[in-house]
């Protein structure tokens, strides 16, 4: 796979014109990194000039801030923030919403200023310019519902940007009672991802996940790897892993284009 660093880009002389940040759940977690290879999969076959950042990314500070410690969220931000201004770094993409909303809302305060895309929202923006082309393939008329993230949707408005996506596949969109602006959350936003579970006698993901089976998918679309790991272990918990997949929908547009 073809996966420059902008440390060779700078060797070169060269400037890609996105960065991606591929996030610590796309770059360490098994499953997450599936997702990262479907996405430059299809940033190669379109012909986008992007680059890594490699070892020289760190975490954004999502999990610090969220679960309170602001001094340890501003030393991860200004350590990227100092590292992405070193390379003139423009335009950003990120296949995580939680990383996407840091670096876009946060980090300007600190110094960082960019212009910080969803990984949907350049998938979207690749369909319309005619970079690349969608077609059902495997995926021709399965009925599928999309997740929300946090991050993505109410923090952000970003709603139709991922659906558009899913509707070119050519399949039965089919929407959540509590979706858009009345989304549930799937229980790992606010760093709950990293802690045990409290008292109580549900899993937030475990809800999430029967308000999706209540509207009976073949596949729980999702644009998060967070989500998308909340989402299986909740498929898993009703025993619906034979009947449910819980796919990325940067995966799913691989997978339609055999990539």
């Amino acid at each position: 796979m073809n996966v420059p660093t902008m440390a060779e880009m700078m060797t070169q002389g060269k400037q890609p014109e996105v960065l991606f940040w591929v996030g610590c759940a796309g770059s360490f977690d098994d499953r997450a990194k599936k997702i990262t290879k479907a996405f430059v999969k299809i940033l190669n076959n379109a012909n986008i000039d992007f680059a890594v950042l490699g070892a020289e990314e760190s975490c954004t500070g999502d999990p610090a801030k969220r679960s309170g410690n602001e001094f340890l969220f501003q030393m991860q931000a200004m350590a990227n923030i100092e590292v992405l201004n070193a390379y003139e770094v423009k335009k950003i993409v990120t296949a995580c919403p939680h990383c996407f909303n840091t670096i876009k809302n946060e980090y300007p305060e600190l110094g960082g200023n960019y212009e910080v895309v969803h990984h949907t929202q350049l998938l979207k923006d690749l369909l319309d310019t005619g970079k690349m082309t969608i077609e059902g393939g495997q995926f021709k008329g399965k009925k599928i519902t999309f997740h929300d993230p946090c991050y993505l949707g109410r923090a952000n408005d970003v709603y139709e940007a991922p659906r558009e996506l899913i509707r070119k596949l050519d399949v039965e969109l089919v929407e959540m009672k509590r979706c858009k602006v009345n989304g549930l959350c799937c229980g790992a936003g606010g760093a709950q991802m990293f802690k045990d579970a409290e008292k109580g006698d549900k899993e937030v993901n475990v809800l999430r996940t029967e308000d999706a089976i209540k509207v009976k998918p073949e596949i729980i679309a999702t644009g998060c790897p967070f989500c998308n790991t909340m989402m299986t272990d909740g498929v898993k918990n009703k025993e619906k892993e034979t009947e449910i997949e819980v796919m990325d929908i940067a995966e799913m547009i691989a997978n339609a284009q055999d990539l």
